[in-house]
């Protein structure tokens, strides 16, 4: 949808963007997104606080924080570039260190599952045992 003129009141803004009121105002409060003027008693939204919900949603897509996210949309104000990218390669490291953390974890219950598979049944539950085993 493109909007050239504040229109929009904070629920359509909320519609448009696919995130309910409530995510606006937080945004808003969090200092992600400008609240405008009251106008007439009503707030009016334009199409940079659309882009901006969407760039919010986008990067939290990818996995940023909210904290994360402010960083990011204040280095675009100041168009540092170099920084972005240090967040942004962080950011990848973090992910790629969260997949081989949870791949030792499939594994370990892979292997608990086999046990079970291959236990008989007098023998207790090997993930009931480890679930309750310190």
């Amino acid at each position: 949808m493109k909007i050239s003129e504040p229109t929009l009141t904070i629920g359509k803004l909320a519609q448009c963007a696919g995130v309910g009121v409530e995510t606006v105002r937080y945004y808003q409060r969090r200092g992600l997104l400008a609240e405008p003027p009251a106008t007439g008693g009503y707030r009016r939204y334009d199409t940079a606080h659309l882009e901006r919900l969407n760039f919010i949603k986008r990067a939290q897509g990818v996995g940023f924080t909210l904290e994360e996210i402010g960083e990011l949309m204040a280095l675009n104000d100041t168009r540092d570039h170099h920084l972005a990218r240090q967040l942004a390669t962080e950011k990848i490291r973090n992910i790629e260190t969260r997949i081989e953390q949870l791949g030792k974890v499939a594994e370990a219950l892979r292997q608990l599952v086999h046990r079970c598979e291959c236990g008989g049944q007098d023998m207790p539950c090997p993930i009931i045992r480890m679930a309750l085993t310190p």
